[in-house]
């Protein structure tokens, strides 16, 4: 039977428009997507202006109180802006090239029918690469999308579209994915938010209650003063018990995928595999150096691709770490090394979304 005429370019034509379509759903998802950070923005300059013009300025007479206040006010805004910033716009780190499927590998794939033979050379890849976690099911985590094996601990965002190292959440208030590129600068803005929230209401409490109480004139000043403490405490209460939550997390060495869904290994399930004591744990997301702890730059240690094991309890035990140097010179194209032995030669892929 023939086609009817025309019937070939008005499918052409639904395709275009489905296309199109799809094109602006997601400019508008990006678009609205960018709604919770200008709300918490709104709110920061609302209270940069009530604080320092309506309070400092307009209400306090004393001068050495007003500089105190205009000093400290002006470096927990300054610190709570740097680590906001840097929680929103830090890229969330993916898989190096090294665990997505070359050209040749991806065509070889690709043009072999056999689903057996499809899972030996994704096998055969897997073997040089350190990755301990498995799939529910016990195969190796494999996405089809981004054509990655992926490595411990990484997941696939379907909001970024894209895997992410150790992917902790996906955070509309920063709009970005929280993972190993940015999660020390995320803890760093929930605990200088609450140190912001904590001077405004400690500074703002007098005031308050002056105006409460009718001891100072009912000026524009009384209505900031006073949305100034109730929003402080609002938000520091809601910031207390999400700081408090990621603080038990990074004391257990767990993101918060983790906490709902244990990393599965060989030998099964373990929610407390990668947590190696408190003080590891601690450098592992801020670093060696303390001094830089509390500072928004890079310090968190390694590069999302591997983490030490609670059994392995030295770095020459660990093969993840004791085979970084081998694995990382692969890169270079000299001869690939594998890092793990006794590999299963049965273990099966399993295709994760």
């Amino acid at each position: 039977m023939n086609p009817r005429p025309g019937s070939g370019s008005q499918m052409r034509s639904a395709r275009g428009w489905n296309m199109a379509l799809s094109r602006g759903l997601r400019c508008c998802q990006r678009v609205f997507s960018w709604i919770p950070v200008l709300i918490i923005t709104s709110v920061a300059l609302w209270s940069y202006y009530a604080y320092v013009f309506e309070l400092c300025l307009f209400t306090i007479t004393n001068t050495a109180e007003k500089v105190v206040y205009l000093l400290v006010f002006h470096v927990c805004f300054a610190m709570f802006s740097w680590t906001y910033w840097m929680s929103i716009f830090t890229p969330p780190a993916s898989p190096c090239k090294k665990f997505q499927l070359s050209y040749s590998d991806k065509e070889r794939y690709e043009m072999e029918e056999r689903p057996d033979a499809q899972k030996q050379i994704l096998v055969e890849i897997a073997k040089k690469l350190p990755i301990s976690t498995r799939a529910q099911s016990g195969a190796i985590r494999f996405c089809d999308r981004c054509q990655v094996l992926k490595p411990d601990r990484c997941h696939h965002c379907s909001v970024c579209e894209t895997c992410v190292l150790k992917m902790d959440h996906h955070c509309p208030w920063v709009n970005n994915c929280v993972g190993f590129s940015n999660y020390k600068f995320f803890l760093l803005f929930l605990s200088w938010s609450m140190v912001y929230c904590v001077f405004i209401a400690a500074s703002v409490l007098q005031y308050f209650l002056k105006f409460w109480m009718g001891e100072l004139s009912d000026r524009p000043a009384k209505f900031h003063v006073l949305f100034l403490m109730f929003v402080a405490l609002m938000f520091f209460v809601s910031l207390m018990f999400l700081f408090g939550y990621h603080c038990w997390l990074v004391a257990k060495n767990r993101s918060t995928l983790e906490a709902f869904s244990a990393p599965v290994f060989s030998n099964g399930p373990d929610r407390n595999a990668f947590n190696v004591g408190i003080r590891r744990n601690l450098q592992q997301v801020f670093g060696e150096d303390r001094r830089l702890w509390f500072i928004p730059v890079c310090t968190s240690q390694g590069n999302g691709h591997y983490f030490p094991l609670k059994n392995q309890s030295s770095e020459s035990n660990n093969p993840l770490l004791a085979n970084e140097d081998m694995w990382e010179e692969s890169d270079d194209g000299s001869e690939e090394v594998s890092l793990v032995d006794n590999e299963d030669p049965s273990v099966t892929i399993e295709m994760e979304e």
